[in-house]
C-alpha cells in the first residue's frame, strides 16, 4: 500500500466515526433530558458500568464525570458480582453501557440493581435489546456499521459511547453551573491546575528584571540591555512607565540583516507599536490563548496595567514546573 491509500483509509475511518455520532443527534429524546435529571437530583454518586471495549469507555466516561461535578466510579460488570456490589449507597443510579444490550454480565446486574433502588440506565447500540427493554432510561447508541475494514471492530460504536458520555457530562455541567473555578478545584496539579489556578503576576518578571529602554535608545542600548536581562523581549517606554512597543529578539535579527550602522536606528522604529499584553490579574490560561490561539505563536507578552509596565511573561514562565 502507498501514502495515499493509507492516508485514504484513515480519512475514511474519520468521516465514518464523524457520520455516526452527526446521525445520533435525531436519536436524542426525552430519555436523554431523563438521564441527566436523574443523576442532577441524586445527591451521591452515580455507577458506571460495562465489560470489555464497552468497560474502557465507561471507565472514561466515570472519569470525566468526576471531574465536572458529578461523582462517579465505575465498576467492571464482572466484578461487581463478586463484592464490588458493596460500594453502592441506596439509591445510586447507574450507567450500563454495552453495543449488543444483551451483554450477560450486565443483565446479570439489573435484577439485583434494582433491589438497591438503583435507577439504571442503559446506553445501547440496539434498543430491541434485553437491556433496552428492561432498564428505566435507554440511551440510543445505535451505529449503522463499523468503521474497520471488516466491518466488526468497536470504532464507530465505541467513540458514539464516549460521545455520549461527554453530552452527559455537558449538561450536568452546565445544569449544575459548574465553572472555570470548579473545574480548577478538581484539577490542582499538572499544566491544566497551573493555568487555571495561577495568575498572570505569579509568574511574570517584575520590571527590575526586565530590559526597559526608551523609544529613542539605539538599536545598540536595547541589545546591551537585552542581553544583561535575558527574557527574549525588551519593553519601549514613553518615560512615564507606560507601555508604547516591543522589541523581540526575532525584531533585532531581523534588523541586523538589513542594517550594518546598529548605532543609528532607534528603537521607535523597530519596536511593535501597540502590541498584545495581558493584564497581571488574568489567569495563566488567558495568557496561553493570547500567545498560542494565533497564527505566529508568540513567546513573551509585556504585562499591563492601566498601560503601565508591569512585567514580562514568558511562555517557558507558563510551562515551567
Amino acid at each position: 500500500m502507498d501514502d495515499e491509500q493509507l492516508i485514504s483509509i484513515g480519512a475514511g475511518v474519520l468521516k465514518s466515526e464523524a457520520d455516526s455520532i452527526t446521525a445520533s443527534i435525531k436519536s436524542l429524546d426525552g430519555n436523554f433530558a431523563a438521564a441527566v435529571r436523574t443523576i442532577l437530583t441524586h445527591k451521591g454518586k452515580m455507577m458506571v458500568c460495562g465489560v470489555g471495549k464497552s468497560g474502557l469507555v465507561g471507565q472514561k466516561i466515570a472519569a470525566t464525570l468526576s471531574s465536572t461535578g458529578t461523582p462517579a466510579v465505575f465498576m467492571h460488570a464482572c466484578d461487581a458480582v463478586h463484592g464490588d456490589l458493596g460500594v453502592y449507597e441506596p439509591a445510586d443510579p447507574t450507567l450500563l453501557i454495552s453495543k449488543s444490550g444483551a451483554t450477560v454480565e450486565c443483565l446479570r446486574l439489573i435484577p439485583i440493581l434494582k433491589k438497591f433502588n438503583s435507577k439504571i440506565i442503559a446506553l445501547v447500540g440496539n434498543l430491541d435489546s434485553p437491556m433496552g427493554r428492561d432498564c428505566d432510561i435507554v440511551l440510543n447508541a445505535s451505529v449503522d456499521c463499523e468503521a474497520d475494514p471488516i466491518g466488526i471492530v468497536p470504532t464507530n460504536s465505541t467513540t458514539l459511547a464516549l460521545a455520549m458520555g461527554d453530552a452527559l457530562a455537558c449538561a450536568l455541567m452546565k445544569a449544575r453551573g459548574f465553572t472555570r473555578e470548579d473545574f480548577a478545584r478538581f484539577h490542582p496539579a499538572g499544566q491544566l491546575g497551573r493555568n487555571l489556578l495561577l495568575k498572570v503576576g505569579d509568574v511574570m518578571h517584575s520590571p527590575e528584571r526586565c530590559a526597559i529602554v526608551s523609544p529613542e535608545a539605539s538599536a545598540r542600548e536595547v541589545v546591551i540591555a537585552m542581553t544583561e536581562k535575558p527574557l527574549g523581549a525588551a519593553c519601549i517606554s514613553d518615560g512615564h512607565g507606560r507601555l508604547c512597543g516591543l522589541i523581540t529578539d526575532g525584531d533585532i535579527r531581523r534588523m541586523l540583516r538589513s542594517v550594518s550602522n546598529i548605532d543609528s536606528v532607534k528603537c521607535g522604529d523597530i519596536m511593535t507599536k501597540s502590541p498584545i499584553s495581558v493584564s497581571a490579574e488574568a489567569p495563566l490560561s488567558e495568557a496561553v490563548r493570547l500567545m498560542e490561539a494565533r497564527r505566529s505563536k508568540l513567546s513573551v507578552l509585556p504585562v499591563v496595567d492601566g498601560g503601565k509596565i508591569m512585567g514580562l511573561i514568558r511562555l517557558h514562565d507558563i510551562y515551567q514546573q
